[in-house]
């Protein structure tokens, strides 16, 4: 599903919020989710997963076209761990 399917889902599912509205409620979400992450906050929503932000070490890597030895300086990245409900309901 994309962000736009998401849009429409929102919109149709409930009659008072407009495709217009539904978008701002969608950005506002993922917005205030984007903006805990950077700050290194960790985002847990009950029943669906949490959000937090990894440190992934530097590491050495080959370039795979020249074969030679590359330097990749250490990072933060996004990480998402499913909830337990949202688990069983992927499995079912």
């Amino acid at each position: 599903m994309t962000k736009s399917e998401l849009i429409e889902q929102l919109s149709e599912g409930h009659e008072i919020l407009n495709k217009k509205d539904a978008e701002t409620v969608i950005n506002l979400i993922f917005g205030g989710i984007g903006k805990a992450l950077a700050q290194g906050d960790r985002v847990e929503i009950r029943g669906f997963g949490s959000f937090s932000v990894r440190e992934r070490d530097a590491r050495e890597a080959r370039n795979p076209k020249s074969g030679e030895l590359v330097q990749i300086p250490s990072r933060k990245t996004p990480f998402f761990k499913t909830g337990k409900d949202l688990r069983d309901r992927v499995d079912e």
